[in-house]
């Protein structure tokens, strides 16, 4: 299993390269997020190890159990998908479109779409962030690895980087500092890209 979700013993333990689309509705409201999470050779070595024979590629159907498994777990961490607009409580709904595939690198890419429960405006500015609390995933998004799928007229799309670390942070990201985080503790947000879209 990916184990996306489990304890941190190493920070971090994969490295994912992120592709969103923002789902927009006919009103042109923001409906949800299609995710397309590649992850890394080690990582994605590790987990198709004993799927198939001989080294080939996993199918969609071999991955499929793994995919869910996965998706599932993650409900708890609000499926690394933060969602923010002004004055709107936006919630995630349950995840659809879950799938898994193997690539001819052998790299696995997982697959899901994570509706909003209701739709978000982005009239003012709505924002869009993957990430890991604990930082146990690396999350970064891929270039020009988010876009608009519908009636997005006349909105924009900005991706900022985060604040690189100071010297004192950096020498703080031991074992020792990652072990003794409190539960709820979201170091992972400082190092986690935004998407910041706005429409007319």
């Amino acid at each position: 299993m990916l184990a996306l979700a489990s304890p941190a013993l190493a920070h971090p333990h994969a490295f994912v390269v992120v592709r969103s689309e923002l789902l927009f509705d006919q009103q042109g409201q923001v409906s949800g997020v299609r995710h397309a999470w590649t992850f890394d050779e080690m990582y994605s070595a590790f987990a198709t190890t004993g799927l198939t024979p001989d080294g080939e590629p996993a199918t969609a159907a071999q991955l499929q159990p793994l995919a869910e498994q996965n998706v599932g777990d993650l409900a708890e961490f609000g499926y690394f998908t933060v969602v923010k607009a002004p004055g709107q409580k936006i919630e995630l709904g349950k995840p659809e479109a879950i799938s898994m595939s193997e690539d001819d690198k052998k790299l696995i890419t997982l697959r899901f779409t994570v509706p909003l429960k209701k739709p978000a405006s982005a009239g003012k500015v709505l924002t869009l962030q993957v990430y890991d609390p604990t930082y146990f995933v690396s999350f970064d998004f891929a270039k020009d690895g988010v876009s608009f799928v519908g009636p997005a007229t006349g909105c924009s799309l900005t991706v900022t980087q985060p604040k690189s670390l100071d010297d004192a942070e950096s020498q703080k990201l031991s074992e020792a500092f990652f072990s003794g985080l409190s539960p709820g503790a979201d170091f992972g947000i400082k190092l986690a890209s935004r998407a910041l879209v706005a429409c007319p």
